[in-house]
C-alpha cells in the first residue's frame, strides 16, 4: 500500500467530494471533509462518519483556518447556475477567497493541492471541441460571471503561486459530470429530467433544444481526480476532464424519457443569457499525460443515476435556492 497521506476535500459533502473522500478513506487515508452544507447535505457523507480516518468540518473556506495536510483537493464551490447566481459576489469570494485559503495552508504545509476548474472558463467556445489551449469566450460581466471568472482567477492564483512559491499544484477542468447523489434540486439539465419525468412532469428544454453538451459519470471523473494528484510533479495542468460523447439537450431529454417509461412531453423555455450552445473537451491531453479517459457510456450512467434517483426520497431534499 502507498504511504498513508492526511488529506483536506473542501467541499467534500458534494456530490462529488462525497465520492472523493469515499475513495480516499477506502484507501486507507486520512480524510478530513470541509464543507458548508450550502448546496451538499450530511447525509452523503453520514456512511463515513464512524470511520476512525475520516473527520467532518463545518467550515466556509471564504474564512481562513488552519489545519495540517498532506493534499487539499480544492472543491468548495457551487456549480450549478441556480445555485452559484443566487448570490453572485459570495460565489466570487468562494472562488477567489477559497483558493486563495488553500494555496496559503498548501505553502505553510508544503502540501500538493488540486484545484477543481471548469469548462466555464472556456464561456460559450467559439473553438469546438475545447482543447486547454483555447482562451475562451467569457462575458466578464454576465449573470454567470460570478462563476466563470471567479473560476478563472482561482486558475491564476494557482500558477502564481506556483510561479511564485514553487507549490505543488494541479488543475482539472471538468465537463459536465452527473450520477447519484446529485442534488435533485440543482438545476442542472440531468437532475432536471430525472426529477421531472420520475414525478409525472413535463420536461423542460431551455432554447430549441439543439445545444450540445458533453456528459461524463462520476465515477470517471473521480478517477481522473486521483490519477492528477498522483501523477508526475512536471504537470501540473490544466486538463480537461469530461466525457467527449455529444449530445443534443434534445437528445439527452429522450433518452431519460425511454429509460424512465415516462410519458413527458418537453416544453421549451427560453434560453438563458449567455448559456453556451456548444461543449465537449478535448481530452488529448489527460490521455496522453494521465492515461486517463472515460470508460461509462451516457445511457449505462443514465440507468445507475435513475435508478438512484428512484431508491430516494426527494420531499427529504430542500432546495438550496429559490431558482432551482
Amino acid at each position: 500500500m502507498s504511504a498513508i497521506k492526511r488529506i483536506l476535500v473542501t467541499g467534500g459533502a458534494g456530490f462529488l467530494g462525497s465520492h472523493l473522500c469515499e475513495r480516499l478513506v477506502a484507501a486507507g487515508h486520512d480524510v478530513i471533509c470541509l464543507d458548508n452544507f450550502f448546496t451538499s447535505q450530511k447525509s452523503n457523507v453520514s456512511h463515513l462518519l464512524g470511520k476512525p480516518n475520516f473527520e467532518l468540518i463545518r467550515h466556509d473556506i471564504t474564512v481562513p483556518i488552519l489545519l495540517e495536510v498532506d493534499e487539499i483537493y480544492n472543491l468548495a464551490c457551487p456549480a450549478a447556475p441556480g445555485h452559484y447566481q443566487y448570490n453572485p459576489i459570495k460565489t466570487m469570494k468562494t472562488s477567489v477567497l477559497g483558493a486563495i485559503h488553500v494555496l496559503g495552508m498548501a505553502k505553510r504545509c508544503r502540501a500538493k493541492v488540486l484545484q477543481a476548474s471548469t469548462s466555464e472558463v472556456y464561456g460559450d467556445p467559439q473553438v469546438h471541441p475545447q482543447p486547454e489551449s483555447y482562451r475562451g469566450s467569457v462575458n466578464p460581466i454576465g449573470p454567470r460571471a460570478c462563476y466563470d471568472e471567479g473560476k478563472r482567477a482561482a486558475e491564476t492564483l494557482f500558477m502564481d503561486y506556483h510561479r511564485s512559491n514553487g507549490i505543488n499544484i494541479r488543475i482539472v477542468r471538468i465537463f459536465n459530470t452527473y450520477g447519484p447523489r446529485m442534488h435533485p434540486y440543482d438545476g442542472r439539465v440531468i437532475s432536471n429530467f430525472i426529477r421531472q419525468a420520475i414525478q409525472g412532469e413535463d420536461i423542460t428544454i431551455f432554447g430549441d433544444g439543439k445545444q450540445t453538451r458533453s456528459f461524463c459519470y462520476r465515477d470517471d471523473l473521480i478517477d481522473g481526480f486521483i490519477r492528477m494528484m498522483n501523477g508526475p510533479d512536471d504537470f501540473c495542468g490544466p486538463v480537461n476532464l469530461g466525457n467527449p460523447g455529444e449530445f443534443t439537450i434534445r437528445e439527452l431529454a429522450e433518452i431519460v424519457i425511454e429509460l424512465t417509461g415516462s410519458k413527458a412531453k418537453l416544453v421549451a423555455r427560453p434560453l438563458p443569457a449567455d448559456d453556451p450552445t456548444q461543449r465537449r473537451p478535448d481530452i488529448a491531453l489527460a490521455t496522453s499525460r494521465l492515461g486517463w479517459q472515460p470508460t461509462i457510456a451516457l445511457r449505462e450512467g443514465l440507468q445507475m443515476t435513475i435508478d438512484w434517483f428512484r431508491s430516494i426520497d426527494i420531499t427529504e431534499y430542500r432546495p438550496p435556492t429559490p431558482n432551482y
